[in-house]
């Protein structure tokens, strides 16, 4: 299952953000956190971990994306490493890939999910979409500032090459309470049905069955 999900970050804390990451003295070469088959492919930029201020900003932007309540309901996270920030300028891209299985050091996280998190408008920058290799072909995305795409870490993907402006994004990895993401899709559409029940028809006797489903299914599928 591959999700958008819109609103992740508002306005202003978009702006605050591109403010902040727009020192060119915070970023380094992408390939150093890139496995030796990855490096060969990837041109592009990360803001440095060790700065104090994108420290500060990975927590802010990690937190946000872990409270969001769609996010919650696609990912079941268990864990999830700190979000990198990724910068594309002219020319840069990453050819295609595909994401390590295991990341994060001391504190591993099994890659069940990867996310794309746009931090910049589409139309202040050309090229740069993220390209998924599916078995329905090649999907396209180049979201709204704010908006996160979520996806599979075993999909094989790409960022195309920038050819104006640049392309800044914050990505990560999330290790899901759900391992088989079959499982992790029917708890996702059950969710999404019983909240739109409640909507219309408040608590109900099919609202009570879907939610006793739901939770059952997930009695027999989440791993802690």
């Amino acid at each position: 299952m591959i999700l958008c999900i819109a609103d992740v970050l508002d306005s202003p804390t978009l702006t605050a953000l591109r403010n902040e990451l727009a020192t060119d003295e915070l970023y380094v070469d992408g390939r150093k956190t890139a496995g030796w088959h990855a490096r060969e492919v990837k041109r592009n930029e990360q803001a440095d971990a060790g700065s104090a201020e994108v420290q500060r900003w990975r927590e802010r932007v990690g937190e946000c994306i872990r409270r969001h309540p769609l996010f919650q309901m696609a990912a079941r996270p268990a864990r999830m490493t700190p979000v990198r920030f990724s910068r594309y300028q002219q020319g840069m891209h990453y050819g295609n890939h595909v994401d390590d299985p295991v990341m994060g050091g001391e504190q591993s996280v099994r890659t069940d999910l990867s996310f794309t998190l746009f931090l910049e408008s589409p139309e202040t920058y050309d090229g740069g979409e993220l390209v998924t290799d599916t078995t329905a072909g090649e999907q396209r995305y180049k979201l709204p500032a704010g908006s996160m795409i979520l996806y599979p870490s075993s999909t094989l993907h790409r960022v195309e090459p920038v050819t104006r402006g640049q392309r800044l994004a914050a990505i990560g990895w999330v290790q899901s309470q759900v391992r088989d993401p079959g499982a992790r899709e029917i708890l996702f559409d059950l969710d999404t049905a019983r909240r739109q029940l409640f909507e219309r028809e408040g608590k109900s006797r099919e609202f009570d069955l879907i939610s006793k489903s739901l939770a059952n299914l997930q009695r027999l599928w989440i791993e802690i």
